[in-house]
């Protein structure tokens, strides 16, 4: 049997079920969805259990079905600010957008615990069963390759009889009278810290290995609604900063102290951006943490001690080790979204994910030439450096200014839900003249920042 669809798209994770949000209603396509696992929602199926969204669920999910109430959080360490929703939450809320929004339209397949293979073929995960698929398009909804730690084994060798195990254990493994250990300094890492925090380990009993310091997003200017006027003010200051910044210290400076940008170690500069958010009651807590070991990354671990790239560190027989160490965000280099019968889903705004892929199922359906649906979807690939902080806000800025000359994308971002410059009421250029001034210095600016930046770094030591 021959199954046929106008698009193949392969991962039911938030990427593509976003893009296939938008085909059904925007269009009359017709749709194959595979995944490897039994139902769609992609990594959150395999998260840990304490993790949250880091943005609202305002602009989260697929556009046609909202998450959450929209309601503003009274109590804990994201108080005052839009609701983040649960992994559980957000497991749930896909397979209601699969339930309600998508197989209803009876253009809709599901194939569960299925993987594609580049024969042309689908091959079920449980029986082995081959399927043949004739679709006109391919939709990689995998290419940005996310990680979690429950499926991303350690990268450096592990002594038996060590206790260690990915964040997802650390419910059964905390204790108040052992070591922790947490590996890693991105946004799983610090989720670790928190969570051991809040549920009463004393700050004594936690080391963080930090190979690099980060500079942090200030979520309160990440809000919509109600709130919107911080962001949109926040992106004003922003936009000031990059039009102005003689350097990039002075940048950094500058955005610190408007409070958009901040970080664990005032004294410490960062080496690292990976779009991670933090509010400042939380920031405030990993801040009592004080035993944090700055010798680079772990290569390995033996009985007593582990070695790091810049030296080592002691551990007891008890001590707990959590593995925060999985790439969620990977630095993936660009390439064209639209290739032939090939659509490769990437971030066309920085680390918003479902947002891209739903605008880049717009740009589908409404543009026919392949070139100009490229340049509209130019990839602002994920960060990892603070140079990156510049080079993803230019590119960010870049694809602003032209999808606002475009009067109908200008549209479909107004109407968007995922799109959360629109519902924080944030208008790019060019509305004014002197609006359009200021968005030309920054663009220049920030590329003038990064080249200098660039050339510093290549320059031998």
């Amino acid at each position: 049997m021959t199954l046929m669809a106008d698009y193949l798209i392969v991962g039911a994770g938030a990427m593509g079920m976003a893009f296939a949000d938008v085909l059904v209603q925007e269009s009359k396509a017709s749709v194959i969805i595979i995944d490897r696992r039994d139902r769609p929602g992609g990594h959150w199926n395999t998260a840990y259990p304490f993790v949250r969204l880091h943005q609202p669920s305002a602009f989260y999910g697929v556009n046609s079905l909202p998450l959450g109430q929209n309601r503003i959080e009274t109590v804990g360490l994201n108080k005052g600010l839009y609701e983040l929703a649960t992994s559980s939450e957000v497991c749930r809320y896909y397979q209601l957008v699969l339930a309600e929004q998508l197989l209803p339209s009876g253009r809709i397949q599901f194939l569960p615990n299925t993987e594609w293979t580049p024969d042309g073929s689908v091959v079920s995960t449980v029986t082995g069963r081959v399927v043949d698929i004739n679709v006109k398009k391919i939709v990689d909804a995998t290419y940005m390759k996310v990680q979690v730690p429950s499926t991303h084994p350690a990268e450096f060798p592990v002594a038996e009889g060590i206790t260690m195990a990915p964040v997802n254990a650390l419910s059964d493994l905390a204790s108040p009278g052992r070591d922790h250990v947490i590996i890693g300094a991105g946004k799983t890492g610090m989720d670790a810290c928190l969570w051991l925090l809040a549920n009463g380990i004393d700050s004594k009993q936690i080391r963080w290995i930090m190979p690099r310091d980060s500079w942090l997003l200030n979520r309160e200017f990440i809000q919509p609604f109600k709130l919107s006027e911080r962001t949109a003010t926040g992106f004003a200051h922003q936009m000031l900063a990059f039009a102005n910044a003689r350097n990039l210290e002075e940048l950094f400076q500058t955005l610190e102290s408007a409070g958009q940008l901040m970080r664990v170690d005032p004294a410490r500069c960062p080496s690292m951006y990976r779009c991670a958010t933090v509010t400042e009651l939380e920031l405030e807590q990993l801040r009592r943490i004080q035993q944090v070991i700055r010798k680079g990354r772990v290569t390995s671990v033996a009985s007593g001690k582990i070695s790091l790239e810049q030296g080592s560190i002691d551990i007891g027989k008890d001590s707990v080790l959590i593995d925060c160490t999985a790439d969620g965000l990977a630095n993936r280099p660009a390439r064209p979204v639209f290739n032939g019968n090939q659509i490769t889903l990437q971030s066309v705004r920085t680390c918003q994910q479902v947002f891209s892929a739903a605008f880049i199922a717009h740009i589908e359906v409404a543009k026919s030439d392949e070139s100009d649906k490229n340049e509209i979807c130019t990839p602002v690939p994920h960060p990892d450096t603070e140079i990156d902080y510049l080079r993803t806000s230019l590119g960010n800025a870049k694809n602003g200014a032209f999808w606002a000359a475009d009067p109908d994308i200008s549209r479909w971002l107004a109407d968007s839900r995922l799109d959360g410059f629109s519902q924080a009421g944030i208008k790019p250029p060019p509305p004014d003249r002197e609006q359009q001034a200021l968005g030309l210095k920054a663009l220049q600016n920030l590329q003038r920042l990064i080249e200098e930046a660039e050339n510093s770094a290549a320059k031998p030591a």
